[in-house]
């Protein structure tokens, strides 16, 4: 009986998990245990109702604000975790997997790839679209002593995307000068 309880367990575990994972919101509660080695950490999660409640904090009508206050109408939630770490190996490439186990399948698609061997640095960037439109964003950072992991669900105007650089924990990533760069 006991086996057979675990079993109905762990199948509603994963339909709850792929029904989450649906939405475009990743799992990265995982990483939590990285903080305890970390120098620097961030931590963000703004749901759909406390990105609503902060974009009532905004101005529509400040060139600085306006921008942001739009891209985030229709967003459900940004969560973001980053961590700064003394040593190097301070995360494993199991932590990595976990992500981008995550962010595979039909929906989702790498956007941008960057490799680097000389400083050992990955930059990572996926859309998940849905009906043609973008629903979600991932952006995957690792580096031999930095790990930082975006995630941003919801609906998402790529051509606004870069007004949330050096908000809600979103490093800067030049977005606006990346197709320039591309066309160089």
């Amino acid at each position: 009986m006991k086996k057979h309880q675990t079993v109905i367990f762990l199948m509603s575990l994963l339909c709850s998990y792929s029904l989450w994972a649906q939405e475009g919101r990743l799992q990265i509660s995982h990483l939590d245990k990285l903080a305890a080695k970390a120098g620097e950490t961030v931590d963000v999660n703004l749901d759909g109702a406390l990105l609503q409640t902060a974009s009532k904090f905004l101005s529509g009508k400040n060139p600085g604000e306006a921008p942001v206050k739009d891209l985030i109408a229709g967003l459900k939630g940004i969560y973001v975790k980053s961590f700064e770490f003394e040593n190097e190996g301070e995360y494993s490439k199991e932590d990595l997997a976990a992500i981008r186990n995550q962010i595979q399948g039909p929906q989702w698609a790498r956007m941008v790839g960057v490799r680097s061997k000389k400083d050992k640095e990955e930059v990572d960037i996926y859309l998940r679209t849905e009906s043609g439109k973008v629903s979600g964003l991932v952006i995957l950072c690792a580096e031999p002593k930095e790990l930082t992991v975006v995630n941003i669900v919801g609906s998402i105007d790529l051509d606004k995307l870069s007004a949330l650089e050096g908000q809600f924990g979103i490093p800067e990533m030049d977005l606006e000068k990346a197709p320039k760069k591309a066309k160089e």
